[in-house]
């Protein structure tokens, strides 16, 4: 099959975060079998989740994994110019949902081990299809989880696909994501002294957040990569109140903040609550973590990726990646692949047709190099 009727299929799945990814999955595995892939689905707890896993190769050796996320975030509300799960080719871009991040490196992927089977492999091949990736790498935490459970390995190698114009990044920062509860006491408007205003109570919190953020501004680690090179915090969403003649007694304040590669989340999080709660009847809660990714210069991968890539330095992403829980299986990743994260989860988001083309024959020759030669 072309690559750009593949693409066109996997995007018209609208594997939206919070909609199945099983179909997609279920029409990845079965063009992955019928190239000889050995093909696992492993169900999340989630109904309609998954991440697929599938193997080439003698089993244990130590050859590389291809990685993609099946999942692509939301539409609603975005000024799109065409149906975004229909693929519309306007002169070199391909238009739709999930065009460049991801589909089009998994499309790159089948059709390259469509042209070039994978038979005869000297190194074992590895494929990692997750879900969820954009809510928080949530599958490929799972998969982590449960390779490690279970004493599994993976190859020590992985390239990520992710949108990054060919531009081999080793880097990135992780995220966390942290949810602040401020309580009040309702009462009516008439008489606010009778309560306590939630809403009022949040104001002072912001105002520590923002000194928590301008003291992690000035712990500064790996300049040489990053544009941000301190923890970054994002104060998200803020929901309070139910009238506006009730004195409101909850207000709920969403933040995240990424840490650096060598800093523990765990630790920022209890800085984050040591500036907060001491304020008044206030409670955080650590929510999620997903974790940064640094991979050492220098590795085989690289030599592999610079033939193709945009520039021969590496650089890191200011985004997080499945990289990060990779790395707990003692696995290091490149992040490197077609389309630009600028592009990405916009309206009218699209891949460079050459750059899909491209992405199949990275994808051949790396396979050729790290797992057929000796």
């Amino acid at each position: 099959m072309d690559v750009e009727e593949l693409l066109g299929r996997l995007v018209a799945w609208p594997t939206v975060s919070d909609q199945p990814v099983t179909g997609i999955a279920a029409e990845l595995a079965n063009r992955l079998e019928d190239v000889g892939m050995r093909v696992e689905r492993l169900d999340a707890d989630t109904p309609g989740k998954c991440n697929l896993v599938c193997t080439a190769g003698p089993q244990g050796t130590d050859g590389i994994v291809l990685s993609g996320h099946m999942d692509v975030v939301p539409v609603v509300g975005q000024p799109w110019t065409s149906d975004p799960f229909t693929l519309t080719r306007r002169d070199d871009r391909l238009v739709g949902r999930g065009s460049c991040d991801m589909k089009a490196f998994l499309a790159a992927i089948v059709v390259a081990l469509a042209r070039t089977p994978p038979r005869d492999l000297k190194r074992e091949l590895v494929l990692a299809f997750t879900h969820d990736e954009e809510v928080g790498c949530l599958g490929s935490r799972a998969l982590a989880d449960r390779f490690a459970a279970e004493g599994r390995t993976l190859p020590s190698l992985a390239l990520i696909g992710e949108p990054t114009s060919f531009q081999m990044l080793r880097m990135h920062p992780g995220h966390v994501a942290a949810k602040i509860t401020c309580a009040g006491l309702a009462a009516h408007s008439s008489k606010p002294d009778l309560g306590r205003n939630a809403i009022r109570l949040a104001g002072k919190v912001l105002d520590a957040l923002d000194a928590l953020a301008d003291r992690w501004r000035l712990d500064v680690r790996f300049p040489e990569l990053l544009e941000r090179p301190f923890v970054v915090m994002n104060v998200a969403t803020i929901h309070g109140g139910n009238a506006v003649n009730i004195v409101p007694d909850r207000c709920v304040i969403d933040v995240g903040f990424r840490p650096l590669p060598g800093m523990a989340p765990d630790a920022l999080f209890e800085e984050l609550r040591d500036a907060v709660e001491p304020l008044g009847d206030v409670r955080a809660e650590l929510i999620r973590v997903t974790p940064a990714m640094l991979t050492p210069s220098g590795t085989p991968l690289e030599a592999l990726l610079r033939p193709w890539a945009s520039s021969p330095e590496t650089a890191a992403a200011s985004f997080a990646t499945d990289g990060g829980n990779f790395e707990r299986l003692g696995v290091r990743t490149i992040v490197f692949g077609p389309g630009s994260i600028d592009v990405a989860h916009k309206a009218d988001e699209y891949v460079p047709v050459g750059e899909l083309h491209r992405a199949v024959d990275v994808v051949e020759e790396v396979v050729a190099r790290r797992c057929r030669e000796a």
